[in-house]
């Protein structure tokens, strides 16, 4: 039988207790994400999961939470140009990156300080 890899389901990142307003904020208003509702017993639990098309970020609370600096989910988002302009009034951290020829991305860190890349889908 022959194994293959589909598709990513979603992506677990960490957060602190009760920041779950500041998630909103960033994944919903910043990116166009929605809140997707977590199922009970996860819901008791905190943290934010949410939902664009097919692609899922899910946050949850960590004990003595630490960013992730270096390990990080990497997005295409289609309106590049108009993510960057809603960082860039927003007040986020966000820096170009132009390691990869042809490769028009971002890093951008999440209200938590997990590391974000964004990529031009448009690319």
């Amino acid at each position: 039988m022959s194994i293959r890899v589909t598709a990513i389901d979603h992506v677990q990142l960490a957060m602190p207790t009760g920041a779950e307003a500041e998630a909103e904020a960033f994944y919903c208003d910043l990116f166009g994400f929605s809140v997707l509702a977590k199922p009970e017993p996860l819901e008791s639990r905190g943290g934010r999961w949410f939902v664009s098309g097919t692609v899922q970020v899910h946050l949850g609370v960590e004990e003595g939470f630490r960013p992730a600096r270096k390990a990080h989910p990497a997005l295409r988002v289609d309106g590049f140009d108009d993510l960057v302009a809603k960082l860039e009034d927003a007040g986020a951290s966000w820096r170009f990156d132009e390691d990869l020829p042809g490769v028009r991305r971002l890093y951008v860190d999440d209200p938590f300080g997990n590391r974000i890349e964004v990529i031009d889908d448009a690319r």
